[in-house]
């Protein structure tokens, strides 16, 4: 185990090291300039778009396609969840509060690399044999590019399918049981028995979610995305309001925060009371963070956008555009703005997570409120990732090994949800966070090879847009005359 360890170690050290974050970020400048700015400049486009889907039906007469808000919520399912709450804690304490500057960064470009992953992904879709929409990086990498390139669909679909085992799924459950027996501590008034029947209550828990799972996810991508788009938003709105309420307790001090963090990208010793933190240490861990948190660039939110029932892909980029705004510009932001404006004893340079949030709750909260509002976000946003890793990684193992491995596939899946729920998941942690690397380089490399595609059906729907513009206002002028 030492051994594996250190090779992981070793590659970690290059999927997720400056070299990777910066082709990410560049990435994301590439396309947002072959798209014209598109984020910045038609981000009320993207909005009324966004918002005029949520008053819309969310249903669809297409058995194999879900609705653009389905496809929505259960890419958001994946991202949103123990990253926001617990990552974004152990970025700022490495990275200082420089840190939140730095997924802001990778925020703004993170949406035009997701809009690009996403309208791909709608463009080179294909039904499989149960009628389904299915498409992702493997499907744009073979269909846009050719045949030539399946080895890198392959390998995509195969860090895909074994990374779901992991980040998607082992991780998430160890989360949930870790937060079944913190609120079992917290509300049971015997921690110290709570702690004697720990493995007891971990495996209840495992057993308990791998049940959820399995009658969630043999229902495939139109059950999974009835259950996110009821899940998600609920739960987002709950932990929203949380982090406002510590902010608006202490928003005299939100003035001293924003400084914190526009001088802390800069120069972060000057407010992390003297730690050695660098510029480019808080650069890593926020670019990192915010990748690692909205999954721009990763390839895996495609997966669920190409069951969307549209027929546009620049339309479904538009919710590409929201996600990436919705988990870190908004969710990862609002966590560290509560963490940095309550709490004056962060330990800078050492590694932190849900506690350090749990922490500022507690503030307002107390300590029960606390543990109640983010034990319980982070069991059902976790339980939510469980079910969209699993459409990813059965998707990426259908591209393998055809329709017939996909129950197998489910079954195993549902497993590992039990096993990760006792596990010490240390190395499975380290493991999980390489292959999501891994998985970025062949979808990046499919991405700017397409880009040209990408800018073309860019140009075209605005094209459209503004030509139907004109003839409406030729119809108004004539009908006034």
């Amino acid at each position: 185990m030492e051994a594996i360890g250190k090779v992981n170690a070793a590659v970690n050290g290059f999927v997720w090291g400056v070299p990777m974050l910066a082709l990410i970020l560049f990435t994301g400048l590439y396309f947002t300039w072959r798209t014209g700015f598109l984020q910045f400049r038609r981000f009320p486009l993207v909005m009324r778009h966004i918002f005029g889907s949520l008053a819309g039906k969310h249903d669809t007469k297409d058995k194999g396609a879900v609705s653009p808000f389905q496809a929505v919520t259960t890419a958001l399912a994946a991202t949103l969840g123990t990253g926001n709450i617990a990552g974004v804690a152990g970025a700022l304490a490495l990275g200082g509060p420089g840190a939140v500057f730095w997924m802001w960064v990778s925020s703004l470009f993170g949406m035009a690399t997701k809009y690009a992953e996403v309208a791909l992904s709608i463009k080179y879709r294909k039904r499989n044999e149960s009628g389904d929409w299915v498409g992702g990086p493997m499907y744009y990498i073979t269909q846009g590019l050719g045949e030539r390139w399946r080895p890198l669909a392959c390998a995509f679909a195969l860090f895909g399918a074994v990374a779901a085992f992991g980040i998607g799924n082992m991780a998430q459950m160890n989360t949930i049981s870790t937060a079944v027996l913190s609120l079992c501590a917290s509300f049971s008034g015997d921690p110290a028995g709570v702690a004697a029947h720990e493995q007891a209550i971990r495996l209840i828990a495992g057993i308990v979610v791998a049940v959820i799972a399995f009658a969630v996810i043999v229902g495939g991508i139109k059950r999974i995305g009835e259950v996110t788009e009821k899940l998600i938003p609920i739960m987002s709105a709950v932990f929203i309001l949380g982090t406002l309420v510590v902010i608006g307790v202490n928003i005299e001090k939100l003035g001293g925060v924003l400084r914190a963090v526009f001088e802390g990208a800069f120069r972060p010793a000057a407010v992390t009371g003297g730690v050695g933190i660098s510029m480019l240490t808080s650069m890593q861990r926020g670019i990192g963070r915010g990748v690692f948190s909205n999954e721009a660039g990763m390839g895996s939110a495609p997966i669920a956008h190409a069951a969307a029932n549209t027929k546009s892909p620049v339309e479904q980029g538009f919710f590409g555009i929201f996600e990436v705004f919705a988990d870190t510009t908004v969710m990862c932001t609002l966590t560290s703005v509560a963490i940095l404006i309550s709490l004056n004893d962060i330990e800078y340079g050492k590694s932190a997570g849900a506690e350090l949030t749990m922490r500022a709750f507690a503030t307002v909260f107390t300590e029960k409120g606390a543990a109640a509002i983010i034990g319980i976000g982070i069991l059902f946003f976790a339980m939510a990732t469980i079910f969209s890793w699993s459409l990813y990684g059965a998707r990426c193992c259908e591209f393998l090994l055809g329709p017939k491995a996909i129950r197998p596939y489910q079954v195993v899946y549902v497993l590992f949800v039990v096993l990760g729920a006792t596990m010490e998941l240390g190395l499975v942690w380290e493991i999980s966070d390489t292959l999501n690397g891994l998985m970025a380089i062949p979808n990046l490399i499919a991405i700017l090879a397409l880009s040209g595609v990408v800018a073309n059906m860019t140009r075209e729907y605005f094209g459209k847009t503004r030509k139907k513009r004109r003839q409406l206002m030729v119809v108004v002028d004539l009908h006034r005359r």
